[in-house]
């Protein structure tokens, strides 16, 4: 569905269901340069098992208007803005890398309007590399070869997928291909410098179920236990032989996870 968010518009997915705001919502929030098909399996879950979906592009990725959104912090007001857009007065929030850094901030800043957190693939500090910031601002495609390739698990390599004749790297590629210039350098850019974690995982008093790949390289377990550490009312679950992109490496184990 369209939704005017801030007075731009904006594309939510609702998992094949009309967005019913009375309903438990459930707001899936995609990583640096990706969209709301990161969702597509565990969205259509939520969506038929009782809850209202929204996952959204965010500002300037895939099909939603407006530039991309600088700093995590204002993407998570655009996330609080979102909410009141639907006509949902709180949601839990699921977020995936940069996403869930969004999550996080956006329970600290608006806690009245957040019910619960799942942080996938997350980190205290989320450090980006100078070799794929240095290819990202510059639009190379060599970018793109690293976030697909750091991105995805062993079993990327193994063609592991679980949809017959899908191939998990091109269609993590495919998806930042078709990303606008410059976006994917704004959102790593905005995951490397948000300082906050830490601080705003102190602050959360909604439960928080963190979930982590043991052989993720982009945002490793052991920061991600760091994290958790710091968050009270916090559980961990470790997803063994998963990379950092668990929604296609191991979307049934996920699922499981994120289930209240």
């Amino acid at each position: 569905m369209q939704l005017k968010v801030n007075g731009i518009d904006a594309f939510v997915a609702t998992g094949g269901r009309p967005f019913d705001p009375s309903l438990p919502a459930v707001v899936m929030l995609h990583g640096a340069g990706f969209d709301h098909s990161t969702w597509a399996l565990h969205s259509r879950w939520f969506a038929h098992h009782g809850y209202s979906v929204l996952a959204p592009d965010l500002p300037g990725h895939g099909r939603s208007s407006g530039d991309a959104l600088p700093t995590i912090a204002e993407m998570a007001d655009w996330t609080a803005a979102l909410l009141d857009a639907a006509g949902a007065s709180k949601a839990r929030l699921v977020g995936h890398s940069m996403g869930s850094l969004i999550a996080l901030e956006t329970a600290a800043r608006h806690p009245a309007k957040v019910s619960g957190l799942g942080l996938i693939g997350t980190a205290a500090t989320m450090t980006v590399g100078p070799d794929l910031l240095k290819a990202a601002e510059a639009n190379d495609p060599a970018a793109i070869d690293m976030v697909s390739i750091w991105g995805l698990g062993f079993r990327a390599e193994l063609g592991g997928s679980l949809a017959p004749g899908l191939w998990m790297h091109q269609g993590a590629q495919r998806v930042l291909q078709q990303t606008r210039p410059g976006v994917l350098f704004n959102d790593l850019n905005a995951c490397n410098s948000y300082q906050n974690a830490l601080t705003a995982a102190a602050s959360i008093k909604v439960p928080a179920t963190f979930i982590l790949g043991e052989r993720d390289m982009m945002t490793p377990a052991k920061a991600g236990k760091t994290l958790a550490a710091a968050t009270p009312n916090s559980r961990t679950v470790i997803l063994p032989g998963a990379g950092h992109m668990m929604m296609v490496e191991q979307p049934d184990e996920l699922l499981v996870a994120l289930q209240p």
